[in-house]
């Protein structure tokens, strides 16, 4: 099935979440709201005010919408969808908070437990990242609400992923707010493998993208994440030669599985031999 006609909706909406967020974030009177949700995440008025525009936006389309910040449906009516939608309004809240930039819109839509179609938008450097099975990743630069191109203008001037230069050794890029020590051991395994290893740290799912785009080589995360932390960088990923594998670094990630919460899981191009 050929998804790609979601593909625009999808990045409007992005788009429009991104433009929503950014009004708070540069309003120097602005008030974050910041709640504490169940599992002791932070919660903003940014996160909220895009989740409305975004839910909005794809409630045209036929397909269910499964977002961070919407009330879930059971199980037992979610395992009937064949295709939905999977977004997190704003994938990295703690570094909007902190005001540091690495955080991300993500859109994506699910077919099977497959992300088929992924959608990144970074609001404040305006990169946008699109993928859909049918015509591969691509980065597109300088990019706003208040400039939103046709669909062909779009795919015209972005990038194909991967597209970053060759680099010496090995990048590994990790969490900035989620280190762990087991993350730090399969970093100092690869150092054993003889190359040199680079470590750039970044927020939200820009990890995913930075080895999509071929900047990194691998991102291991033996840390929690949750099915929309993922599901567009994946889909991105899938589309740019690259996958999201459980630690086996064999089986890909599925999603819209009974328990939302991801298995720990490394990103890396298909075909490395890392």
């Amino acid at each position: 099935m050929d998804f790609n006609n979601y593909l625009y909706i999808a990045i409007r909406a992005a788009l429009d979440a991104g433009k929503s967020i950014m009004d708070i974030y540069t309003d120097p009177n602005a008030d974050f709201e910041i709640e504490k949700k169940a599992d002791n995440s932070p919660l903003t008025l940014a996160d909220r005010a895009s989740n409305r525009l975004i839910v909005n936006a794809l409630s045209v389309t036929v397909f269910p919408i499964l977002s961070e910040e919407e009330k879930q449906c059971p199980y037992e009516e979610r395992k009937k969808w064949e295709t939905l939608w999977v977004v997190d309004p704003l994938d990295g809240t703690k570094e909007f908070i902190k005001r540091n930039g690495e955080f991300t819109v993500n859109i994506a839509l699910v077919h099977k437990g497959v992300p088929v179609l992924g959608v990144i938008y970074v609001p404040v450097r305006k990169e946008l990242y699109f993928a859909c099975d049918t015509i591969g990743a691509y980065k597109l630069t300088h990019i706003d609400s208040e400039n939103q191109p046709s669909m062909k203008d779009m795919h015209e001037r972005a990038t194909r992923l991967p597209s970053a230069l060759v680099h010496q050794g090995i990048v590994v890029v990790a969490s900035r707010s989620h280190q762990t020590e087991e993350t730090t051991r399969y970093i100092d395994n690869l150092r054993k493998k003889g190359q040199p290893v680079t470590l750039i740290s970044s927020g939200s799912s820009l990890k995913i993208c930075l080895v999509a785009e071929g900047s990194a080589d691998i991102y291991p995360r033996f840390a929690p994440t949750m099915e929309w932390d993922t599901a567009a960088g994946h889909a991105i990923a899938r589309a740019a030669g690259c996958d999201v594998f459980h630690i086996d670094e064999k089986t890909p990630l599925t999603y819209n599985k009974e328990n939302l919460l991801n298995p720990w899981f490394v990103v890396k191009p298909v075909s490395s031999i890392l």
